[in-house]
């Protein structure tokens, strides 16, 4: 056997390993340097641009956020506020993102980019929810809650009411329009879930609410055509002959009436 003479280094290193720990515990280690420490808001921010132009979106937004510290009032550190947003968002971190987003409106209501600050609300959840069909096509809708979808509708209608002239509308008019048909089409593919398990009742209340909060979208046919269903099942007659009468007045040559519930393509692939 080795005597224990020949592990002396060894129990030299760990003990030496044992000692660094405990010292950086106690935080008697000198701190690592500040590389920025003396840095002018410009030298910040420059380094910051170069940074996102590296596609290095943590190191940028430690930048903006040293800059906006240490110089809290000049242009600066408004640019830097108003930058935050975006780089969190490439950052992959939303909640940041829109924190900032709404930390920006509040300072700076009657800022000139502000306009900006809504359209990068909303397309910060609107691309978390990617757009809530791509996520649908790997879960059951049923179990997906639209926040993310409706939060960036809201911010989008804030900016498409607020600045009708504002280069980003169009733009943003033509999310509005997809999220809606696509929460549309979710209620649409749950109240569908329900039908499927013979909940009638919680079938047509979710079909309704369909139409009711997404008039216009062209989930309504098939909503319509499931409070129809329901209603039968339920032998609701009444219910049932007035949702049938509405639903041949808008969707006279619907396809439903021939397929039924079956479709060979899966819904969130039609757009």
């Amino acid at each position: 056997m080795r005597s224990l003479a020949a592990f002396g280094p060894f129990f030299r290193f760990l003990s030496a390993l044992l000692l660094v720990g405990t010292l950086a515990g106690c935080g008697l280690l000198p701190e690592q340097k500040d590389e920025t420490a003396g840095w002018s808001a410009s030298k910040l921010y420059s380094e910051a641009k170069d940074a996102q132009a590296d596609g290095a979106w943590d190191k940028s937004a430690k930048l903006l956020e040293k800059l906006e510290a240490r110089f809290p009032y000049g242009r600066y550190a408004q640019q830097a506020q108003l930058e935050l947003g975006y780089v969190y968002w490439k950052a992959s971190e939303p909640a940041s993102a829109l924190a900032a987003c709404d930390r920006f409106i509040k300072l700076h209501p009657n800022h000139p980019a502000v306009d900006y600050v809504y359209y990068l609300k909303g397309l910060i959840g609107f691309n978390e929810d990617l757009g809530l069909l791509g996520y649908l096509s790997q879960q059951d809708p049923s179990e997906r809650d639209p926040k993310s979808a409706k939060e960036s509708f809201d911010a989008l209608k804030e900016l498409v009411t607020r600045f009708p002239n504002s280069k980003y509308t169009p733009d943003a008019i033509q999310r509005m329009n997809y999220l809606v048909n696509a929460l549309a089409s979710q209620d649409v593919h749950v109240a569908r879930y329900y039908f499927r398990r013979g909940a009638y009742i919680a079938t047509a209340n979710r079909a309704q609410s369909a139409i009711k909060n997404y008039p216009g979208a062209p989930a309504s046919e098939e909503a319509l055509f499931l409070m129809v269903q329901s209603y039968d099942k339920l032998g609701m007659n009444d219910l049932r002959d007035d949702a049938e009468r509405v639903m041949k007045k808008n969707f006279p040559n619907s396809r439903y009436y021939g397929d039924g519930l079956d479709k060979k393509t899966p819904w969130w692939k039609l757009w």
